[in-house]
Order: C-alpha cells, then sequence, then structure tokens
C-alpha cells in the first residue's frame, strides 16, 4: 500500500512541476516597484524599496524587505522562455490577469513567450 501512496505523490509531483511557471493568459508588463518579488505578485501600487549592492528589489510588508535583504534566492528568478537564471532588480516584469508575475531577460523573451501562448489558443 505504500508503493501505491508513493507512486501517487510522485505523479502529483511530477504534473506539478510540468505546469509550474505556465501563466494562465496572455502576460502584461508591469513596474518592478508595483511588484512584491517575494510573493511574485502585481500589488497594483508602489512597494517598500529594499536597496542591495546598489540594486532595487521591492516587497509589501517588513518580512518581504527583511528577505530580499538577506536571501539572495529572493532576489532571482528563472526566465520561462530561456531557463536563464535573471536578478529580479533588472528583469522585465510581466504578470498576468490574477497578479502572478514572471520575470524575463528582456522584452523579446516577453513577446516570445506571449507569442508561444497565442498559438497554444
Amino acid at each position: 500500500m505504500s508503493k501505491r501512496i508513493a507512486l501517487l505523490l510522485v505523479a502529483v509531483l511530477l504534473c506539478t512541476a510540468a505546469f509550474a511557471g505556465q501563466a494562465a493568459g496572455p502576460l502584461k508588463k508591469v513596474e518592478p516597484k508595483t511588484v512584491c518579488m517575494v510573493n511574485e505578485r502585481a500589488m497594483g501600487k508602489d512597494q517598500i524599496p529594499v536597496e542591495v549592492e546598489g540594486k532595487t528589489y521591492y516587497g509589501c510588508c517588513e518580512m518581504c524587505k527583511k528577505a530580499l535583504a538577506t536571501d539572495a534566492s529572493k532576489r532571482s528568478a528563472v526566465d520561462p522562455v530561456s531557463g536563464l537564471i535573471v536578478d529580479k532588480a533588472v528583469a522585465v516584469i510581466a504578470a498576468q490577469e490574477d497578479g502572478q508575475v514572471f520575470y524575463f531577460e528582456n522584452d523579446a523573451n516577453l513577446a516570445k513567450y506571449n507569442e508561444q501562448f497565442a498559438a497554444k489558443k
């Protein structure tokens, strides 16, 4: 019985990983200062700026501010087109309708992502 549960859990994890990082619709570019870079959400208003090594990141609360200041992993993301790691302070940021954000190396990758989305429709 435990083997079946383990296999089921593995299958669920694989399915979850396959859909992670995929947007529910075309993405719209947003201003970095309106994004909580810890919660990965476009908040619709300016967030708290956090200066780290001459770059500015944004968080929505003191907890996010502390995370950005102390945890380097919170300051980077993976571009869903190139697969490369990008610095959130210099990335092109785009959001889907529900506010979830994605980080891109450049505008061309965002355009390519949206073209791929349109082709899947």
